[in-house]
């Protein structure tokens, strides 16, 4: 076969996977759009449900739960953001199925058994921790952001007041929060939190792939702690709770992350030994200094029993 017959046979199946792509691509962008459609009719109960924890904190401190528009057009912005969000939410299974679709028929039967679990665990651990974001941070974010505000001076019934307190008023500082700021900081904490609880699944694969190890995990800790910290600081308020709460969840998923990499190891060892393929490393003894002793002594007396 001369070489363009073999770059002709070569580019078809090429050309047979770009076509394929294609068309998992763009059911993968028809998929969202109907769920976008679908959430843009329901943006309203949406964007309720996503204000409810800013309005249980408001309502603790005796205030009316009142978002406004600085724009005539930000309403609607708004909930094309919120349609935007539920779209992909809706249509990521769907999503999902088309790219296994695409890349399972290149894997082994093994493969397709190890990566299967992994994809079904990705959405899982993210709505885990866009839980978690909603139902314990943003509450206590909130809370925190909302305790800068000072109420208007109260008079007694007669309308006196002393005169140090007429002489210098308290200003009111009450919050009027836009509705385009809320649900951008809002989302932020949302995702920030559904990616961070992708740790496990990330590590956890690339310890199946032998992209890093249980020890090699565990002799950064003081690192991984340190980067723990930093992002911490980053997506939280700056109120200690809350970011010990953070620092405490994301670490222990790192531990998690270490023992489950372990298991893996461990299981691909049991794997191995049952098909004989595992070899028990030797130790170094090049550079080990007893053995270095060792010879020498069996050198001088080799030259001994000669003499």
């Amino acid at each position: 076969m001369s070489d363009t017959d073999e770059m002709e046979a070569s580019s078809a199946p090429l050309i047979e996977h770009l076509a394929e792509l294609r068309t998992r691509l763009i059911r993968c962008v028809v998929y969202f759009l109907i769920g976008m459609v679908i959430c843009f009719t329901v943006a309203t109960p949406i964007f309720n449900f996503l204000t409810d924890p800013l309005c249980q904190v408001l309502a603790e401190r005796g205030q009316d739960c009142d978002l406004i528009f600085i724009s005539p057009q930000e309403g609607f912005f708004v909930a094309i953001k919120v349609s935007f969000l539920g779209g992909f939410i809706l249509g990521f299974p769907f999503i999902a199925n088309q790219l296994w679709r695409f890349v399972a028929p290149g894997l082994y039967k093994s493969e397709k058994g190890a990566f299967l679990p992994f994809l079904i665990a990705s959405p899982v651990m993210f709505f885990m921790g866009a839980a978690f974001a909603y139902y314990i941070i943003l509450p206590m974010a909130y809370d925190f952001f909302l305790g800068f505000q000072q109420g208007p001076l109260t008079l007694p019934d007669d309308g006196t007041a002393p005169p140090a307190v007429t002489d210098n008023p308290m200003a009111a500082i009450v919050f009027q929060g836009s509705v385009d700021e809320y649900l951008s900081l809002t989302t932020k904490f949302i995702l920030a939190f559904g990616l961070s609880f992708q740790l496990p699944v990330l590590l956890t694969l690339m310890g199946k792939a032998g992209l890093v190890s249980a020890d090699g995990l565990g002799s950064v800790r003081k690192y991984a702690a340190v980067g723990i910290l930093l992002l911490a600081a980053l997506v939280t308020p700056p109120d200690v709770v809350t970011q010990v709460i953070l620092f405490t969840v994301v670490y222990g998923l790192y531990e998690i992350s270490i023992f489950l990499v372990r298991r893996v190891e461990k299981k691909r060892e049991e794997d191995l030994k049952a098909q004989g393929l595992w070899f028990e490393e030797e130790p170094d003894t090049e550079n080990d200094p007893l053995m270095d002793e060792f010879d020498e002594e069996e050198f001088d007396e080799g030259e001994d029993r000669q003499k």
